[in-house]
C-alpha cells in the first residue's frame, strides 16, 4: 500500500488526505498544534457557551465547493443554516445595500440599479456550479465549460472600481465593492472584479451559508471522513525539515511557501526556491469578538437580520482604505467584516448573550491596536452598541500569527492577490502544486484557487500526486 504523509490539517489538508485515503493511500496527518483545523476553528473566546468562530465563519464557498459537495457532510454533522439576509452594507445616511438568496428582491431592493444588478448576476449565477469546476482549479487547464468561462473572463479582469461603474447609486456600489474587497488588495487595480463577482453570484446560487454549531463542525466531518478510509491524525507535531518525516510516497504540504523552502531546504531546485522566496504576502487581519447583550442595535433595519456584514462606508471609501493598507497605512475608519451567525444558528448564543464575530483589514505585520477602531466602525453605524458589550476577546496581528503559522504577519488568505499571484500562484507553472522534489506537493491555500474554506487546493493537489503515482 502506498503512504502519505499530510503537513498541516487545515481545510486543504484535510482536503488532502481525505482525497489521497479515499484513493486507497495509507495516510498520516501532522499538525503542529493541539487541536486540528488551522483557521475552521470554534470556541467559548469570550463567555461560557457564546461559541465564536476562531477565524473562518461565513462559508459561500464551502457550501458551493465541488469537492465539499462530493462528500455528504450532512451524513458527518454538517447542517447548514442561512440567515434571512445573506449580507448587508450599511451607509452613513442609515440606508444599506441588501443582498438575500432571491436574485429579484435583491434587485428589487436595489431601485434604479435593479436591472443592471439582474443582468449582470443573473446567468453568472444560473452557471455558478459549472464555472466554479474552471474557476476553482488551476489557471493552466483544459476546460470543462468553455463559453462560461469565456463569457466571466473579461469582466473578471477589469478592476473592480471599472466594473461598479454599471451601478449608479452609492447602495449598489457599496454592496458590490464591499465583497469585492475580500480580494485584499487595491480594488483600482486589474483582475480586482474576480472576487467579487463570484462572492455575489453565489449567494444568488447557494446563500452564504453558516455551519449549526460553528465552523468546526466542518473540520469534525473531515476528520470523521478520513478516520473512515483509515487515515490517522497527530497533533502537537511541527515539522521542520522533511529529515523528521518517515519514508512516504507523498509527501503534501499545507504550509506556505516560505515553510516550504525551510522545510526542504536544498532539495529544492534552485528556481523553485527562489520563487517560493518571492511569494508575497497579503495585508493583516486584526480580530475582535464580543458578547453583546440583546445584539447589535443596527440603525438600518435590515443589518439586524444580516449573517454578514461589510463595514466600509461608500465604494469610494473603500478605495482609499484598501489603498492605504496595501502601502502599509493604517485608516482611521478601515474596512470591518462583521457576522452575526447566531440568527441563523441560535445555538451559538447563551441565553440573550450573543457572538459577534468581526475583523479589520490592517496593514501587513501591523504592530497597533486596532481594537478601538473596530469597535467605532461598528458603533458608527450602530450607535449604542458600547453600552451592550458584555466581554472581549481580541487577536491581534501578532497573536494572529502565533495561532497559525500559516498567517505570516497576520495574512489570513496566504498571499496577496497580485494580478499575477490571483491567477497564477505560488509560482508560474503548469503544475502549482509541483514542488520540483519528487513525491512532494504543496497544498495550502497558497496554492490554486487561493483563501476560503473549500478544499480545492488539497483536493487539486492530491489528484496531482495521484496522477503522479
Amino acid at each position: 500500500m502506498s503512504t502519505a504523509i499530510v503537513v498541516g490539517s487545515g481545510p486543504n489538508g484535510l482536503a488532502a488526505a481525505v482525497t489521497l485515503a479515499k484513493a486507497g493511500l495509507s495516510v498520516t496527518v501532522l499538525e503542529a498544534a493541539d487541536e486540528i483545523g488551522g483557521g475552521t476553528r470554534t470556541g467559548e473566546l469570550t463567555l461560557p457557551g457564546v461559541l465564536h468562530d476562531h477565524c473562518s465563519a461565513v462559508h459561500p464557498m464551502g457550501i458551493g465547493s465541488p469537492f465539499l459537495r462530493s462528500l455528504d457532510l450532512e451524513r458527518y454533522g454538517v447542517r447548514w443554516r442561512w440567515p434571512e439576509v445573506d449580507l448587508a452594507h450599511p451607509l452613513d445616511n442609515g440606508d444599506a445595500g441588501v443582498l438575500v438568496r432571491s436574485l429579484e428582491d435583491t434587485a428589487a431592493g436595489l431601485g434604479p440599479d435593479g436591472d443592471a444588478w439582474r443582468s449582470l448576476f443573473g446567468p453568472l449565477a444560473e452557471g455558478f456550479d459549472d464555472l466554479a469546476e474552471d474557476l476553482l482549479r488551476p489557471m493552466l487547464h483544459v476546460p470543462k465549460h468553455p463559453v462560461r468561462l469565456a463569457r466571466f473572463g473579461p469582466r473578471a479582469l477589469r478592476s473592480a472600481t471599472s466594473l461598479a461603474r454599471r451601478w449608479r447609486t452609492d447602495r449598489a456600489r457599496a454592496l458590490y465593492g464591499g465583497a469585492a474587497a475580500h480580494v485584499y488588495h487595491p480594488l483600482t487595480r486589474p483582475a480586482m472584479a474576480s472576487l467579487g463577482l463570484m462572492m455575489v453570484a453565489i449567494a444568488h446560487r447557494h446563500g452564504w451559508a453558516i455551519p449549526e454549531g460553528g465552523s468546526a463542525t466542518i473540520t469534525g466531518a473531515l476528520a470523521a471522513i478520513l478516520a473512515e478510509h483509515g487515515g490517522t491524525i497527530e497533533t502537537g507535531v511541527r515539522v521542520r525539515s522533511v529529515d523528521e518525516l518517515p519514508p512516504a510516497d507523498v509527501v503534501m504540504l499545507d504550509v506556505t511557501p516560505g515553510a516550504a523552502v525551510d522545510i526542504l531546504g536544498d532539495r529544492l531546485p534552485a528556481r523553485v526556491r527562489r520563487a517560493y522566496r518571492r511569494f508575497r504576502h497579503a495585508p493583516a487581519a486584526y480580530k475582535v469578538d464580543l458578547a453583546v447583550h440583546d445584539g447589535v442595535p443596527w440603525r438600518n433595519e435590515a443589518c439586524r437580520r444580516a449573517g454578514s456584514l461589510h463595514l466600509g462606508g461608500t465604494l469610494e471609501e473603500m478605495v482609499q482604505t484598501e489603498r492605504d493598507i496595501h502601502y502599509g497605512r493604517m485608516p482611521e475608519r478601515p474596512f470591518v467584516l462583521v457576522a452575526q451567525q447566531y440568527l441563523a444558528d441560535p445555538s451559538r448564543s447563551a441565553g440573550d448573550v450573543h457572538p459577534i464575530w468581526a475583523y479589520a483589514h490592517v496593514p501587513h505585520g501591523y504592530t497597533g491596536d486596532a481594537t478601538e477602531a473596530v469597535i467605532r466602525q461598528i458603533e458608527r453605524f450602530a450607535p449604542g452598541v458600547r453600552e451592550r458589550i458584555a466581554e472581549m476577546s481580541v487577536r491581534s496581528v501578532s497573536r494572529m500569527a502565533a495561532y497559525n503559522l500559516n498567517y505570516v504577519g497576520g495574512d489570513i488568505i496566504t498571499g496577496a492577490n497580485t494580478p499575477v499571484q490571483l491567477v497564477m500562484r505560488p509560482r508560474i507553472a503548469v503544475d502549482p502544486y509541483r514542488t520540483g522534489v519528487k513525491g512532494v506537493y504543496l497544498c495550502s491555500a497558497a496554492t490554486p484557487p487561493g483563501a476560503g474554506v473549500h478544499g480545492m487546493g488539497g483536493y487539486n493537489a492530491a489528484t496531482s500526486a495521484l496522477r503522479a503515482l
